[in-house]
C-alpha cells in the first residue's frame, strides 16, 4: 500500500477551502471574514470604519499552487468565485471609487484582469451579491425581489421561500422550501422552481438540484 503523505499548502492564514464551482475539482478557493460578509463589510465602509480588504486565494489541485487573483486591498472586499469558459471570475467591489469589479483569473496563464465593471450605484446594496453561469451573471436577491445587474437587467418578484442558485440560458431555478405542523407531525421539504426571464413558471421539480464541483448538475428526490 503507498503512503499518502502530507503537503503543506502556504495560504496566508487561510485554514478552509472548497471547490470552485465548475472548475471540475481542479480549483479551489479560500477567504477569510475579517469583516464578515460583502454586505456586512458594506455596512461597515458605510458607518465609517475602514475597510482592510478580504484575502482570497486560489489553490490548484493536485500540485498545491496558490495564486492571489484580487489582492487585499483597503477598502476592496470580495465574494464567492465561479469558474465560466476557462477563466475564473470574482466579484471585486472598491467601495471608495464606487465600483464593481467583475476579475477574471485565467486558469492557463493565470493572468488577471477587469473582465467587466459597474456602478455600484446599480444596486440598491451588496445583500446576496454573487456570481452565477450560465452565461456570467451578476445577481443580487433581497427578500421578494431577484435584481439580475448583468449582462441584462431584470427584476423579478419571487415567493418568501424562494433561492436563485443556477442560470441554463434563459431558464432561472430557485429553491423552494416548505414546513408544516409541529412535533412528531412536522414536515420540511423542499422543490426546484423554473422561471423565465419575465418570472413564469415554467415547471416545478420535487426535491432540489444540485451543482457538482464538474458542472454537473444532479436532481435530488
Amino acid at each position: 500500500m503507498n503512503k499518502i503523505g502530507t503537503k503543506t499548502i502556504e495560504t496566508g492564514g487561510i485554514t478552509y477551502i472548497e471547490p470552485v464551482l465548475g472548475a471540475g475539482g481542479e480549483w479551489y478557493y479560500g477567504m477569510d471574514y475579517e469583516h464578515g460578509d460583502l454586505y456586512e463589510a458594506e455596512e461597515l465602509f458605510r458607518n465609517g470604519h475602514d475597510i482592510k480588504g478580504r484575502k482570497l486565494c486560489l489553490i490548484h489541485y493536485p500540485d498545491g499552487a496558490v495564486f492571489f487573483p484580487v489582492p487585499k486591498i483597503k477598502g476592496h472586499y470580495s465574494e464567492r468565485p465561479v469558474f465560466f469558459e476557462g477563466g475564473i471570475f470574482v466579484i471585486d467591489v472598491d467601495f471608495p471609487k464606487g465600483v464593481i469589479d467583475i476579475m477574471r483569473f485565467d486558469c492557463c496563464t493565470h493572468n488577471v484582469g477587469v473582465h467587466t465593471e459597474l456602478p455600484l450605484s446599480s444596486v440598491k446594496d451588496c445583500y446576496n451579491l454573487q456570481l452565477h453561469t450560465e452565461p456570467l451573471t451578476l445577481s443580487r436577491q433581497a427578500g421578494n425581489d431577484l435584481d439580475i445587474i448583468w449582462p441584462e437587467r431584470v427584476t423579478l418578484s419571487i415567493g418568501d421561500h424562494d433561492s436563485f442558485f443556477m442560470r441554463d440560458g434563459d431558464k432561472l431555478f430557485f429553491n423552494r422550501w416548505y414546513e408544516e405542523g409541529e412535533g412528531m407531525d412536522y414536515k420540511y421539504w423542499e422543490e426546484t422552481i423554473i422561471r423565465d426571464l419575465n418570472g413564469n413558471e415554467l415547471e416545478t421539480l420535487p426535491g432540489d438540484i444540485m451543482q457538482m464541483p464538474n458542472g454537473e448538475r444532479w436532481h435530488l428526490k
